[in-house]
């Protein structure tokens, strides 16, 4: 039997309420919601891309900045000290050097300072250069003792003490100012013989040391009155680049370390004075120019030569490691000029698409304590 009453009580059901308003999305709105949700994941993706590249641009560029700066800081140390262990007197001591380490003849008479750029590329002043630092660990071998006999190298008797010890590096050096032709001779001590009232000290270099095992071209006698001076550990620094790899050597050891990537231009001069002296007869502290390694009397330095050398200069191009996109017309975009260094363009190893490259360019400079004391 039917009952109004009942039909309206269903109707004011709260059941019958919410399923009414429970009514589904339509196909229309499904596609357009999965539509918007496509372009905001296209979007999203996107720009997470430009930020991942633009990240690992920053970190290959800060990567590249941080690694300079190790390597100023370690020929900063490095030029510091050059030259400890070979002026003496106020003069440099050695134009040549006879050197080993163990069997291997590291310099045979060849010329030698303690502080040398090598020129690049046959005298490109764009290429890279090369710089050679050597210096000894011994404050004590900024004096220097006289011999007190004449020395074939295997002994040295000297006049007054020297505080070396079995297993360090003493140099032997001519006893006046060294003319083109005289050699130094590096030894290693293995005995020590006290001196005593009558006799004095004498240091023995045995030939089974390290400084002592190989023979060279030509045998030196160093006469009365040869200095000696006490060099600890001799230190041989080698600065150079090896593809784009600015690398750290050792020649005495052949061990080599990088330093620093993505390097395409290594440059260094010295800075010099004009030549004038001092009234008390040093040479000028200041400096007048840079000058390249590649004219004399620079490109190879000798005790002449060295006395005008103040300070050194380094300049470093790197190129960011990772390719920058060109626009949209193809173009290269990331830089609009060559890198110049000292005053030279610097060709980028990546000739074809440089401009897509960023480019840093680091100069200091360094002076040169050692070559400057020395030579007071």
């Amino acid at each position: 039997m039917y009952d109004p009453d009942q039909r309206a009580r269903v109707r004011r059901s709260p059941t019958v309420r919410a399923a009414a308003g429970q009514r589904g999305m339509s196909i229309i709105e499904l596609m357009i919601g999965i539509v918007v949700a496509l372009l905001v994941g296209l979007a999203a993706a996107g720009s997470a891309m430009m930020f991942t590249a633009s990240q690992r641009q920053g970190i290959g560029t800060g990567g590249t900045t941080v690694n300079v700066g190790t390597v100023l800081a370690a020929l900063k140390n490095d030029t510091a000290n050059a030259g400890l262990g070979f002026f003496g007197d106020n003069v440099f001591l050695c134009n040549t050097l006879n050197l080993s380490v163990d069997a291997n003849v590291v310099s045979n008479g060849a010329s030698f300072a303690p502080l040398r750029i090598t020129q690049g590329a046959a005298g490109d002043r764009a290429a890279t250069d090369r710089i050679d630092v050597v210096y000894s660990t011994q404050v004590h071998a900024g004096a220097n003792v006289l011999l007190r006999a004449a020395s074939d190298g295997t002994s040295a008797q000297l006049m007054s003490l020297l505080p070396a010890s079995a297993g360090q590096a003493v140099l032997l050096a001519p006893p006046e100012p060294p003319a083109p032709a005289t050699t130094c001779m590096v030894r290693t001590v293995t005995a020590v013989t006290p001196s005593t009232d009558e006799t004095p000290q004498v240091l023995a270099f045995a030939a089974a040391a390290s400084h002592n095992a190989a023979a060279f071209g030509a045998a030196v006698a160093y006469p009365e009155r040869s200095r000696v001076a006490l060099l600890g550990d001799l230190r041989w620094h080698r600065y150079r680049v090896i593809g784009t790899d600015l690398v750290l050597e050792r020649p005495m050891d052949n061990r080599s370390a990088i330093l620093a990537r993505n390097v395409i231009g290594f440059r260094a001069q010295y800075g010099i004075n004009d030549g004038t002296l001092l009234p008390s007869g040093a040479p000028s502290p200041t400096i007048e120019s840079w000058q390249d390694a590649d004219a004399a009397p620079f490109a190879v330095l000798d005790s002449a030569a060295i006395g005008r050398v103040r300070a050194l200069r380094i300049g470093i191009v790197t190129r960011s490691p990772q390719r920058e996109k060109p626009d949209t017309a193809g173009n290269c975009v990331a830089s609009d000029t060559k890198p110049v260094l000292f005053g030279d363009v610097v060709e980028p190893d990546v000739v074809a698409d440089w401009g897509c490259y960023r480019y840093r360019t680091t100069t200091t400079v360094l002076p040169l304590r050692n070559l400057v004391m020395g030579m007071k």
